[in-house]
C-alpha cells in the first residue's frame, strides 16, 4: 500500500477487534466525538500531577477531522479509559532539536501533513484505575500496525520521565535514563517505551515546560517500522518471497562444449519453469570438459579448463536473459595475469553480471593446481534483495560470512564441490552455522556422480540443500528443502525476506544486534 493514500476510516476495521477478559470487555477503536466525557475524565486522572492537564473538546475534535485513523481509543465495558493520539509529520522539517509546541503547531495539528513520512505520538495515557490490564500495550501496537499499513518510517514522539523529581539532586537526565533502561529504577513511562521496542534518541529540555515531574525534560523516542519502503526503491526490491532453484549436477562425459551447453540450458529451463529467482550451480560443474586435457597432468589440465571459462560466463548472461532468472553461475578456473584462480558469476536476468573469486582455496587445489585465493568479498544487489556468494571452503571461515552480514547479505549462496561424505559435512555444517548467526538464508549446490578418467575429481557426493536461520518462524531442523543425496535433481524453494527483517528486530536471539563490538570485530582489510 503506497504511503498515505487517501485512505478513509472504514479501512482501518483492523482496529475494531473486542477481548473478552472475565467480566469485562475490553476493545480497542477509533476515538469519535461522542468519547470526549469519558476521554476527560480518564485524561484528569492519568494527570492528577499536572493540574489542568486535559484536551479541550475542540481540540480533540480538529484532531479527529485532520487524521481519523491516527486518533484511537481503550474501552472497557464501553467506556474510554485511555487513548493514543498522533499525527503525521514531515520529520525533517523539525528535526531532533523540537518542542512539543512546535511538532503540533502550537496545538492547532497545522503540521500535519498526511504525505508525511512520520507517525508522531502526541498522546498516549491510560486511566489509573484501569491499569494492569494492559491497556497501553494495546494502543502501542495498534499504533504501530497503523504505521506499517501507512508505509511510513517510523514512530517518534516525546516521553516524560516522571519519577526524574526524586532523582534529580542525584542524577543527570542521561544517568537516569541509562539506570530504567538497565532496569535499576522504574520509570512507569519510560520503562514500558523500553520495553515497546522504543529507542532514546535524545534528551529534550523544555519539551514541556510545566512537567514539573519530569523536571521539564523529556525523551524523544523513536520505533522504527522494519517494513517501511521509499516509494523509489518499491518498484525495484518488490519481492518478499524469493524462490532458489540448485541444481544438483550429475558429473558425466560431455561431447564437447556443446553437450554441456544444452545440459546448462535444460536445467535453466527447468528451474524457470516453476518461476524461479535464482537459478543455483555447483563448483566446477564443467569438470567433465577436462577430459580433453587429462594428458597434460593435473595443473595443466585445470588451465586446459579455463580455456571455456569467458564463453561459459557469456552463455549463462544470454540464458539469465532468456529464461528470466538470475543465475549463479557455479564455478569455474581463470587465469588472470598468468595466476589461476576459482570464479564464480551471478548473471543477473537484466543482462548485467558480476564475479567472485574464491578466497580460500583447499590444499589439494593449491597442491596439485598451484591455485591462488582472491581478495574481494561483498555483497551483490540483485532484483530479490542483496545476496552474498562464497565457495566451499569459504563457508568453513565465518569471518567472512559476518563481512556479508554487515553489508546487508540477505541469502548467501554457496556452490561447492566434496568427494566424501565427511567433506560435504564440512560444508553442510559451517552452512548451516552461517545462517543461524548471520540471520540469512544459505543454499548450496553440489556435484553427484564421478569421473573416473579425471584427474582429482573421481568422486563426488552432495546433498544439496536450502538452510534457514533457528527460531520460530523457521523449520524446526532449519531446512527449508534438501536433495536426495547423489541423486541428480533440482531443489525448488520459497524464502520470505520479511521474515528476516522481522528476526532481526524481535527474534529469541539477535545475534547481529547482540554482538559486543565494545569487544571484538570482523574488520575487512583492503588493499
Amino acid at each position: 500500500m503506497g504511503k498515505n493514500s487517501g485512505t478513509n476510516v472504514s479501512k482501518y476495521n483492523f482496529l475494531n477487534f473486542p477481548i473478552i477478559m472475565a467480566e469485562e470487555t475490553i476493545e480497542v477503536r477509533l476515538l469519535t466525538a461522542e468519547d470526549y466525557k469519558d476521554l476527560k475524565e480518564s485524561m484528569v486522572s492519568a494527570y492528577a500531577d499536572m493540574q489542568g492537564s486535559y484536551w479541550r473538546e475542540g481540540t480533540i475534535q480538529r484532531l479527529i477531522e485532520l487524521f481519523p485513523e491516527g486518533q484511537i481509543a481503550v474501552t472497557v465495558n464501553g467506556k474510554v479509559v485511555g487513548c493514543a493520539l498522533s499525527i503525521i509529520v514531515d520529520y525533517e522539517k523539525f528535526g531532533d532539536d523540537h518542542t512539543y509546541e512546535q511538532i503540533t503547531g502550537y496545538y492547532t495539528f497545522s503540521t500535519h501533513n498526511p504525505k508525511g513520512d512520520t507517525l508522531y505520538g502526541i498522546e498516549v495515557f491510560v486511566n489509573p484505575d484501569y491499569r494492569g490490564k494492559r491497556l497501553a500495550r494495546r494502543l502501542y501496537d495498534t499504533r504501530k500496525v497503523l504505521c506499517e499499513r501507512l508505509n511510513l518510517e517510523g514512530i517518534v514522539a516525546g516521553g516524560r520521565i516522571p519519577n526524574y523529581e526524586k532523582y534529580a539532586d542525584q542524577l543527570t537526565p542521561r544517568d537516569y535514563i541509562e539506570k530504567v533502561r538497565d532496569k535499576e529504577i522504574y520509570d512507569p513511562t519510560l520503562t514500558f517505551q523500553f520495553s515497546n521496542d522504543f529507542i532514546v534518541k535524545k534528551i529534550l529540555r523544555n519539551y514541556l515546560p510545566m512537567d514539573e515531574a519530569s523536571k521539564g525534560f523529556a525523551t524523544l523516542l523513536q520505533w522504527y517500522n522494519i517494513y517501511y519502503e521509499k516509494d523509489q526503491d518499491t518498484i525495484r526490491y518488490n519481492k518478499s518471497t524469493v524462490r532458489i532453484g540448485l541444481v544438483q549436477w550429475q558429473m558425466r562425459a560431455y561431447k564437447g562444449i556443446e553437450g554441456m551447453l544444452e545440459q546448462m540450458e535444460f536445467f535453466v529451463d527447468a528451474v524457470s519453469d516453476y518461476e524461479a529467482d535464482f537459478a543455483v550451480f555447483p563448483e566446477f560443474f564443467n569438470a567433465p570438459l577436462m577430459l580433453e586435457f587429462n594428458q597434460l597432468g593435473p595443473a595443466a589440465a585445470i588451465r586446459g579448463l579455463a580455456k571455456y571459462t569467458e564463453r561459459l560466463r557469456g552463455e549463462f548472461s544470454k540464458l539469465a536473459v532468456a529464461y528470466n532468472v538470475n543465475i549463479i553461475t557455479g564455478t569455474m578456473p581463470i587465469v588472470i595475469e598468468e595466476q589461476l584462480y576459482n570464479i564464480s558469476y551471478l548473471c543477473r536476468r537484466d543482462g548485467t553480471w558480476d564475479h567472485y573469486i574464491k578466497i580460500h582455496p583447499t590444499p589439494s587445489e593449491v597442491n596439485a593446481w598451484g591455485m591462488k585465493g582472491g581478495s574481494d568479498i561483498h555483497v551483490f544487489d540483485t532484483d530479490c534483495g542483496k545476496v552474498g556468494i562464497l565457495i566451499c571452503y569459504d563457508v568453513e571461515f565465518p569471518e567472512l560470512g559476518r563481512i556479508l552480514a554487515k553489508q546487508g547479505m540477505q541469502i548467501l549462496f554457496v556452490p561447492f564441490l566434496t568427494d566424501t561424505q565427511n567433506g560435504y559435512n564440512r560444508v553442510r555444517f559451517c552452512a548451516q552455522a552461517r545462517a543461524v548467526e548471520n540471520e540469512c538464508y544459505v543454499a548450496i549446490a553440489g556435484c553427484v556422480g564421478n569421473l573416473p578418467r579425471v584427474s582429482n575429481m573421481d568422486l563426488q557426493y552432495a546433498q544439496s540443500a536450502v538452510l534457514t536461520p533457528s527460531d520460530f518462524a523457521f523449520p524446526v531442523t532449519g531446512v527449508k528443502a534438501d536433495a536426495t543425496p547423489n541423486t541428480e535433481m533440482i531443489v525448488v524453494a520459497d524464502v520470505d525476506l520479511v521474515l528476516l527483517k522481522e528476526l532481526h528486530a524481535f527474534g529469541s536471539v539477535q545475534t547481529l544486534k547482540d554482538m559486543r563490538h565494545d569487544l571484538y570485530e570482523v574488520v575487512l582489510k583492503k588493499k
